[in-house]
């Protein structure tokens, strides 16, 4: 019930706030409502230019990130090349010491 009761309070106090707000205005109302939608205006072209440059940055890290994981894409297929490497050479070497042990017995 609280919740209902909150909600009730804010618009009442909103709404004679705006009440006020009139009333005491230093200009007219046409005056009032010109600079209003100039405010408006200029909200959007901000708000325009903001999502640009938001889009902008999130592309500029898809690409960098997308360049980082294909130069890691690269590193770990030179690991893994090393890695096989490694064991076909550790490979060879066991087969080597098992001849030479068949060898001698």
């Amino acid at each position: 019930m609280r919740h209902k009761e909150f909600w009730i309070a804010f618009g009442i106090g909103a709404a004679i706030g705006g009440a006020v707000a009139l009333l005491y205005a230093p200009q007219s109302g046409a005056v009032t409502r010109k600079r209003l939608r100039r405010g408006m205006e200029d909200l959007g072209d901000n708000l325009e230019e903001a999502g640009d440059y938001l889009k902008e940055q999130a592309d500029r890290l898809g690409k960098e990130t997308q360049r980082l994981i294909d130069a890691s894409k690269d590193r770990f297929e030179d690991a893994i090349d090393a890695a096989t490497d490694v064991v076909k050479s550790a490979n060879k070497a066991a087969r080597s010491v098992t001849q030479s042990v068949t060898r001698l017995v």
